[in-house]
């Protein structure tokens, strides 16, 4: 079994770009970040919206709010 292995090494494409690779992981990390206050945001203001009597301007303005607040305390 261990005869049909390769010899030589497993990767033979250029090589790695490591700058553009932690530019891009750290892009990523931005866009889950503020994509996941947005999400709690939505839910935080859907809830308000419809449990109570406030309605829908009055989500909208808590939505708008928990969003800047949000991306104000991440940055």
């Amino acid at each position: 079994m261990a005869e049909n292995l390769p010899a030589g090494p497993a990767e033979t494409g250029a090589e790695m770009d490591y700058a553009e690779h932690e530019k891009t992981y750290d892009l990523f990390l931005a866009v889950i970040k503020y994509s996941s206050v947005v999400v709690v945001a939505i839910l935080i203001a859907m809830a308000f919206g419809f449990f109570t009597s406030a309605g829908f301007f009055s989500s909208t303005v808590l939505f708008i709010l928990i969003s800047v607040v949000g991306a104000w305390l991440l940055r």
